[in-house]
């Protein structure tokens, strides 16, 4: 492929040598540079790409994307400049793989919680209704019945083209895609072309990268300000940001809402553990989710099959014996008569919807009893939060390491200490090992009360010091429950 063809919409500051040449692979990781590879000196957190130029060029890189122009010129290079290497990555990628989100109708879907589940559900829904389907997501990546794991919520720009134009050549139509915060600062989803975007909810997360509450709020809306005209932007109008991710948009604004007139309303007639009774669009449905959140989740999917064309009356029938993702409020099964729950939640406000949802359910004379966690390297501030909200939805408490990371999880564990009110320390423990932890709390139940493992949800992995350890929340629940005697 020739360089020129893959700058298509690239504004280039300056050039140095010729556009005329053939080029063998894009990459931004100096590592993996091969002979006649277009290198992207992007500039990270923990190093930049600039300095690694020269040692890119005596490794074969034939033409270098940066922000600045090097002080020492390589004749039989070619050297562009731009404003930033991560946008013209973006865009690049895109083009050298054939612009396949063109080909799709992809949707995007963005928010604090509830992402993966309505992502996936969509893709479910779309398999379900015959067409051949993508998936991007937290859980995996699937294209149609292939499953392709999953590393980041969003992919780096080339891999996620490279998965994008594999979906085109296996006929996909459709493909439904988380896209975090990350992503959108980081550029990651520049170049692609969007059918739609929804927006789920925003809460306090990742403010360890964002640093404010708005910086983070400014992250969400800037994906539905780059939708283009001709698409569509679903928002959440129960939320009290839901409607500011429509301001600037040129997409076809639409709402979906419980609690207000929307677009797409939604009343929850009944809610228990077996699952939802809902009205949606003037329809009685029973749905197998369970929870008030998964009624937004179930409205957010409805809302966005409506709007990609598809029947109601089919879509509402599919959607009733559909599941939801992996890991997200998952009853393990036993046979002791306890309700063991394994829930993602790793946000104040998912951790208390997912207790207040029990709260719902519950008759009031069982015991709820939750293991909770807060991974290292990042957010802080939400630690002592987690905790407050935990022990004020239950009636026992545990907190245990997470994903450490490469912190202390003493220390971690200390901060969220901090959130148990002097009233709340009767009913909480702190047991580091949470694998010691999920036993312990199996031990305190007795039949009828309701275990939540609370964090991890579909992960199998807890990561120390950099090492990914097998861990399994599923698996140590249901392996713990059957051990009681």
């Amino acid at each position: 492929m020739q360089l020129q063809d893959v700058l298509y919409g690239v504004a280039i500051n300056n050039l140095v040598g010729k556009t005329n040449r053939v080029i063998s692979a894009l990459t931004f990781d100096s590592r993996e540079v091969q002979r006649g590879a277009v290198f992207f000196a992007v500039k990270g957190t923990l190093s930049d790409g600039h300095t690694f130029i020269n040692q890119t060029i005596a490794a074969g890189a034939t033409v270098i994307i940066c922000e600045q122009t090097p002080a020492e010129i390589n004749p039989e290079v070619t050297y562009i400049v731009v404003e930033n290497t991560s946008v013209a990555l973006g865009i690049m990628a895109s083009n050298y793989y054939g612009n396949p989100s063109s080909s799709l109708k992809l949707v995007g879907i963005t928010g604090t919680n509830g992402k993966t589940t309505i992502a996936t559900i969509l893709f479910k829904l779309f398999r379900s209704l015959g067409f051949h389907t993508g998936l991007i997501s937290t859980v995996q990546n699937q294209v149609n019945d292939k499953i392709i794991p999953a590393t980041h919520t969003t992919p780096n720009p080339l891999a996620l083209n490279q998965l994008l134009k594999q979906m085109v050549e296996l006929g996909c139509t459709y493909c439904f895609m988380e896209v975090s915060s990350h992503a959108m600062v980081q550029h990651r989803i520049e170049g692609l072309t969007f059918a739609g975007g929804v927006f789920s909810n925003i809460t306090h997360d990742h403010l360890d990268f964002h640093q404010t509450f708005d910086n983070y709020i400014k992250a969400k809306k800037s994906f539905f300000d780059s939708l283009p005209k001709g698409s569509f932007a679903l928002t959440n109008s129960d939320d009290k940001n839901g409607m500011v991710m429509l301001q600037n948009t040129r997409a076809s604004k639409k709402t979906y809402a419980l609690k207000q007139l929307a677009d797409y309303k939604v009343s929850i007639i009944e809610n228990r553990f077996s699952g939802l009774n809902l009205e949606i669009d003037h329809t009685d449905v029973f749905f197998k989710l369970v929870g008030s959140f998964n009624a937004y989740n179930l409205a957010a999917v409805y809302g966005t099959a409506m709007l990609l064309g598809q029947d109601k009356l089919q879509v509402l029938t599919l959607l009733s014996n559909l599941t939801g993702a992996e890991g997200r409020f998952e009853e393990v099964p036993n046979s002791k008569q306890i309700i063991g729950l394994v829930d993602y939640a790793h946000t104040p406000d998912a951790v208390q919807n997912v207790l207040s949802t029990i709260h719902d359910i519950r008759k009031g004379t069982e015991q709820v009893i939750t293991v909770i966690g807060c991974g290292g390297d990042r957010d802080k501030t939400k630690r002592p939060v987690m905790a407050q909200v935990a022990c004020d939805w239950s009636d026992k408490v545990i907190l245990t390491s997470d994903n450490p990371r490469t912190e202390d999880p003493h220390q971690i564990l200390a901060e969220m200490e901090v959130g148990v009110s002097p009233t709340n320390r009767r009913k909480t423990l702190t047991i580091a090992d949470r694998k010691e932890a999920i036993k312990t709390a199996c031990h305190l139940a007795r039949p009828g009360d309701i275990i939540l493992i609370a964090g991890k949800g579909h992960e199998k992995y807890q990561d120390i010091n950099g090492v990914k350890y097998h861990f399994d929340d599923k698996e140590v629940l249901m392996e713990q429950l059957n051990l009681i005697s």
